[in-house]
């Protein structure tokens, strides 16, 4: 009766297998996105990057077993008999890391400066619904796989070691390529899948999407996870007041009752500008982070750098650390301030206009941060 039972209920997982099959590319993307939304809460969270960790371990053993089964490694019936689900599995991890992978990076993306970075992130999560077939194919796994290995060193080992530069961005590379190449050797040399020439080719996209990855950062053209811009604007006066800022500003229209900063700013003689930003970063990570003034000059079409100030940023605060550089005696125009690192990338860009009046007096609201 027992066993009867237990034939009863493989069948009826086969027939549901088949009935549902092509509803489950869906359900796996759509499974993975949205038990990522719920569990990952913050990038220099220990338990959230170990549930990465082991997505990509996980979506590791899945791309072996994918290339087991496929290539009649194995004569084990339990590892047979599962092959069809193996690729969902790893579609399911694909699709957890990339979703998690949007989140964390478009938090601490300067639109203007990394949009082509996260609009392949952004594809990548939505072609992850069509692969399950493509996902057989053993140049995509491997390729796929270095990218959400080295998008998630990136921003773990800054949080792993407190430490977030140049040197820190190649050591990811590095890393990444090596456990490209270890799996490569695995293929290659232990369950011989792969021969030279393949090998060869594998090795050959992965390095060439290594040195994109490269050229995006020197570029500045990669979020600089994990920091991010929580909170920023432009000021009539920023004052510390115990553990909060007072924000003051020009009370806007009715019909603009969202607005929390000076854009456009009405300067007088005798005004200062202030610029305020909350800048997260994570527990003990302390980086110096800058505030560079630039002008727009309408003759060149370039923006030039006026002014660069900057301040230490201690991780931990959820907010994000606030800080703030002002400047004095400003002309009219188009300005901008870019909130970057030492090394030039772009936490975040405030925009604003300087319109020039007549009198110093005007209604000034608070807002507290």
């Amino acid at each position: 009766m027992k066993i009867n039972s237990i034939y009863i209920f493989k069948n009826n997982i086969n027939l549901y297998y088949q009935s549902y099959s092509k509803y489950l590319p869906v359900i796996s993307f759509a499974g993975g996105f949205l038990w990522d939304s719920f569990t990952l809460t913050r990038v220099d969270r220990m338990s959230d990057n170990l549930i990465l960790l082991g997505y990509i371990l996980l979506l590791g053993l899945a791309i072996i077993l994918i290339n087991v089964c496929e290539n009649k490694i194995t004569s084990k019936l339990f590892v047979i008999k599962y092959q069809n689900w193996y690729p969902l599995l790893a579609q399911f991890f694909f699709g957890g890391l990339f979703s998690s992978y949007v989140v964390f990076y478009f938090q601490s993306a300067a639109l203007t400066k990394n949009w082509l970075f996260l609009v392949g992130l952004i594809i990548l999560l939505f072609a992850n619904e069509f692969l399950e077939k493509r996902l057989k194919n053993m140049y995509l796994q491997l390729t796929l796989y270095f990218l959400v290995v080295f998008s998630f060193l990136i921003f773990f080992l800054p949080v792993l070691l407190r430490v977030m530069n140049t040197f820190i961005f190649l050591l990811s590379g590095f890393l990444s390529l090596a456990i490209s190449a270890g799996s490569v050797y695995l293929f290659s040399k232990k369950i011989v899948i792969l021969n030279k020439i393949q090998s060869v080719r594998i090795g050959a996209i992965i390095i060439t999407l290594y040195l994109l990855i490269n050229i995006f950062y020197f570029l500045n053209w990669i979020p600089p996870v994990p920091l991010a811009m929580k909170f920023s604007g432009i000021y009539h006066l920023v004052q510390r007041v115990e553990d909060d800022y007072r924000l003051q500003y020009e009370k806007p229209p009715w019909y603009k009752f969202w607005k929390k900063s000076d854009d456009p700013f009405h300067y007088a003689a005798g005004d200062t500008v202030y610029c305020f930003a909350a800048v997260f970063a994570p527990v003990h990570l302390n980086k110096k982070i800058y505030h560079e003034w630039q002008q727009y000059d309408s003759r060149t079409g370039d923006w030039k750098a006026v002014d660069k100030n900057g301040y230490q940023v201690v991780g931990g605060r959820k907010g994000g650390y606030r800080g703030f550089t002002y400047k004095k005696n400003i002309t009219p125009g188009k300005w901008r301030v870019d909130v970057q690192t030492p090394e030039g990338l772009i936490i975040g860009r405030i925009n604003f206009t300087v319109e020039p009046v007549d009198s110093l007096k005007r209604e000034l609201i608070h807002y507290w941060y």
